[in-house]
C-alpha cells in the first residue's frame, strides 16, 4: 500500500468521522474507523520517514559530487541508510498487521473445577487469584460475571472479564486443563492428590462482530444467590439469557444493576457464539496446525502444578519453571514470554503463536 493510497483512505475515514449521521448510525463502526485511522496514520508517518531519508541520501550524493567523499559524509550516509532500513521494516510490520484481522484486546475467562472435588474447587480459586494479580500488575481491569462457590470456600465455576491492552493476546494460550499435584490440607496420611481445573479463554467481541437478534434471546431476571443457593439480594438484579437457536444459557449476577448484568451476560454470549464459529473454522485447518505446542483443545492437559517438587511444567512446550509460590502470586511473565518467543512458528495452533 503506497503513500497515496494511504492518504486517500485516511481522508475518506476522517470525512466519515466528521459526518454526524455516521457517528450516530453505528457506534461499533465508529470505533473500527477510529482504530483504522490510527493505523493509517502510523503507516503514513513511516512512509514519510522513508521519503525524508531518500531525500537526505540524495542530498549527500550531490554533496559528494561537489566536494568529494569524506569520512564525515560516509558516517552520515551510514546513519541515514540505517534510518531508511528502520522505516522500511516499520512499513512491512504495519502492512503485515493490516493483512490479518486484529485480535480483540479484552477477554473473558472461565475457570471450572474438574476432577478432585473440594481440592479442585480450591485450586480454581487460586487460579482466579493468580490471573487477577497478573492483570492488576499489567494495569488491566477484572470484573466477575458469575461465580458458583463450593462449601470448601473455592469455586465450582467462576467467569470474569479482563479488560486491558492485549489481554486476550497475552493470555489466550491459558486455555486447557490445568492439573495440580499436592497434599491437601485435609489429607491426614500425607498422600499426594491429583486434581484438575479447566480454563477457557474467550475473546471479548463487539456486537458488530457477532449479531444477536432480539427474537433469538430470552432474558430473565432473578435474585443473586450465594453459597448453598440462598438469595443474597432482595431485588432481581441477576440476569439469565438463553440463546434460542443453540440453547446457550449465560448468567451474570455480580453487578449491582440489571443493566450492568445484562451487558456482561450479552458480552459473554457473544464471546461464546464467536468462539464456536472460530472453533469450527479451526477444525478445518487442524491437519495444518499440529506442532510441539499442541492443538489448543480445552480437553488437553496443558500444564501441571507439582507443589511437592516446586515445579510447574507446560506440556505443550516441554518447559518447566520453579518457585510455585511466586508464580501463584501472579508472576507468570516468564511463562507468557515462553509462548511469545514462538511468534514465527508456522504450524502453531490457531495459526501460530502471535
Amino acid at each position: 500500500m503506497d503513500a497515496n493510497n494511504i492518504k486517500t483512505e485516511l481522508d475518506e475515514l476522517l470525512a466519515k468521522l466528521s459526518d454526524p449521521g455516521f457517528l450516530s448510525s453505528a457506534q461499533g463502526e465508529t470505533k473500527k474507523a477510529g482504530a483504522r485511522i490510527q493505523k493509517l496514520q502510523r503507516m503514513l508517518a513511516a512512509h514519510e520517514a522513508l521519503k525524508n531519508t531518500d531525500n537526505e541520501l540524495q542530498a549527500l550524493s550531490d554533496l559528494k559530487k561537489e566536494s568529494g567523499a569524506t569520512d564525515e559524509i560516509a558516517a552520515l550516509e551510514a546513519e541515514i541508510a540505517a534510518n531508511a532500513e528502520a522505516a522500511r521494516a516499520k512499513i512491512a510490520e504495519l502492512e503485515s498487521e493490516n493483512s490479518s484481522a486484529p485480535l480483540p484486546s479484552d477477554m473473558i475467562m472461565e475457570i471450572r473445577a474438574g476432577a478432585g472435588g473440594n481440592e479442585a474447587s480450591l485450586f480454581a480459586a487460586e487460579l482466579f487469584s493468580l490471573y487477577s494479580k497478573f492483570a492488576d500488575r499489567r494495569g488491566w481491569e477484572v470484573n466477575i460475571i458469575s461465580k458458583s462457590e463450593s462449601e470448601a470456600g473455592g469455586y465450582k465455576e467462576i467467569i470474569f472479564e479482563i479488560n486491558g491492552q492485549d489481554a486476550y493476546k497475552t493470555l489466550r494460550y491459558e486455555s486447557g486443563v490445568h492439573r495440580v499435584q499436592r497434599i491437601p490440607v485435609t489429607e491426614k496420611q500425607g498422600r499426594i492428590h491429583t486434581s484438575t481445573v479447566s480454563v477457557a479463554v474467550l475473546p471479548k467481541v463487539e456486537d458488530v462482530d457477532v449479531e444477536i437478534k432480539s427474537q433469538d434471546i430470552k432474558v430473565e431476571f432473578y435474585r443473586s444467590s450465594g453459597p448453598g443457593g440462598q438469595n443474597v439480594n432482595k431485588v432481581e438484579t441477576a440476569v439469565r439469557i438463553t440463546y434460542l437457536p443453540t440453547g446457550f444459557v449465560v448468567t451474570s449476577q455480580e453487578g449491582r444493576s440489571q443493566l450492568k448484568n445484562r451487558e456482561r451476560a450479552m458480552s459473554l454470549l457473544r464471546a461464546r457464539i464467536y468462539d464456536v464459529k472460530r472453533e469450527a473454522e479451526d477444525k478445518k485447518l487442524a491437519a495444518e496446525r499440529k506442532s510441539q505446542i499442541g492443538t489448543g483443545d480445552r480437553s488437553e492437559k496443558i500444564r501441571t502444578y507439582n507443589f511437592p517438587q516446586d515445579r510447574i511444567t507446560d506440556h505443550r512446550i516441554n518447559k518447566s519453571w520453579h518457585n510455585i509460590e511466586s508464580i501463584m502470586e501472579g508472576k507468570i511473565d516468564d511463562i507468557v514470554a515462553a509462548f511469545q518467543t514462538r511468534t514465527h512458528l508456522k504450524n502453531g495452533f490457531e495459526g501460530g503463536i502471535e
